[in-house]
């Protein structure tokens, strides 16, 4: 083996390497100028198309962004809405004259406790849907309010007149007296797909005027899935950020078209917001304008949805409180007392398998047969009760407090 210094070997490679670099200076000077690209990418764009290319991205079309777009097309249609309602609370004069020795010493009559009104304050979004001031909101920003006031985009304030509520679809139509003014076109959600572009507009934590942007995520999340049981509501399920007082706001698409009224959050989560579908508002806001009572009907049952490896887990459970069949259905977990589940025989434990010669194998697909059923026409339901296949006749009646 032959070794060699590190002062030998840098000379042997410093001269040749000298030499070459000079050569390939002289060779390039003599070159015209070529542009950065050439003869360093194979099938490099021509030098047109890189710089169309380059003028795009750094500078903006004269019309802006899809989103600037959409939001100048519909803000001037979202207000604000500021609501208040009087309370009554029962509350003593000091608490010290709560405790049990003051009490037995002079009596509970002395120190009953007094009334006490309070003022509470709430705030939401909404918007126009008619010229003549037509406002689709939800339910929960304006329920049992005393006094709504409505605050559009150029500055006007107007008194809002709540003319229906319907607190199981949480919609509801405030009314203002105005003209020509600036109206949200409505587009359709049963077109939306997952993916979509989503823009929120409202006026969250106080901050009015406030676009968010993100996609739908996912379509036809149930109310129950969301945490909100006592609601009848597939959602839009979206991550465009959705904060207290956008509630009543419109969700848009890259058209600027309302697909949704912004509606829930979820308190354990980041980035995930819930809409009512547009369309589900259409069907009911000419009947809530002119102060219609929505009927909702109801079975009277609590329910969860059973696969036969659920049924399996349950049967197994020695803590089990009831043996179900390992069938695809919906399992009853409670009959209510004085409903029409129960006048039907409908008994705890029992599994739903079919409605009207439809197989159900959901609960959300039960919800869904009851919504669309008609009140006191009867449903033939099949049930699975242990080894026995049932038929029961139950007559949907209608859910008390719906408006």
């Amino acid at each position: 083996m032959h070794f060699v210094t590190l002062s030998q070997a840098l000379r042997q490679l410093a001269y040749p390497t000298i030499a070459c670099l000079l050569t390939l200076f002289l060779a390039f000077k003599g070159l015209p100028s070529l542009p950065v690209w050439a003869g360093t990418v194979a099938n490099a764009p021509p030098p047109a198309i890189v710089s169309a290319a380059l003028s795009t991205l750094e500078a903006p079309s004269k019309g802006g962004s899809f989103v600037a777009a959409a939001v100048n097309a519909v803000g001037p249609a979202v207000v604000r809405i500021d609501t208040e309602r009087t309370v009554t609370r029962r509350t003593s004069p000091d608490p010290i004259l709560e405790d049990p020795f003051f009490r037995q010493f002079f009596g509970d009559d002395v120190f009953s406790q007094i009334p006490r009104e309070q003022r509470l304050r709430g705030q939401g979004s909404g918007f126009i849907v008619d010229r003549g001031g037509v406002i689709l909101t939800n339910a929960h920003v304006v329920d049992k309010a005393d006094r709504v006031t409505v605050t559009l985009k150029d500055g006007r304030v107007f008194d809002g007149k709540v003319q229906g509520v319907d607190s199981v679809t949480d919609l509801a139509v405030v009314k203002i007296d105005g003209k020509d003014l600036p109206v949200a076109p409505l587009g359709d959600s049963d077109k939306v797909q997952v993916g979509d572009w989503a823009i929120a507009v409202g006026n969250p934590l106080g901050l009015d005027n406030t676009v968010t942007l993100g996609i739908v995520s996912t379509l036809k999340r149930s109310s129950a899935q969301v945490g909100i049981p006592d609601k009848r509501l597939d959602f839009i399920q979206t991550d465009a950020a959705i904060n207290p007082g956008n509630s009543g706001g419109p969700l848009l698409n890259e058209r600027g078209e309302v697909i949704g009224i912004n509606t829930a959050i979820r308190a354990d989560a980041m980035g995930i917001g819930f809409a009512i579908p547009i369309n589900k508002a259409k069907a009911i806001e000419t009947r809530l304008a002119r102060g219609e009572r929505i009927a909702h009907p109801y079975l009277g049952v609590q329910m969860t949805t059973l696969t036969p490896e659920l049924a399996r887990q349950n049967n197994t459970d020695p803590n089990s409180p009831f043996m179900v069949p390992e069938v695809n259905g919906v399992v009853v977990v409670r009959v209510l007392p004085s409903t029409p589940a129960e006048k039907a025989g409908l008994r705890r434990g029992d599994v739903i398998t079919e409605i009207d010669g439809q197989a159900v194998t959901s609960a959300e697909q039960l919800q869904r047969f009851v919504e669309n059923s008609q009140i006191g026409q009867a449903l033939k339901v099949q049930v699975q009760r242990g080894n026995q296949s049932r038929q029961l006749s139950i007559k949907p009646a209608e859910l008390e407090n719906a408006a």
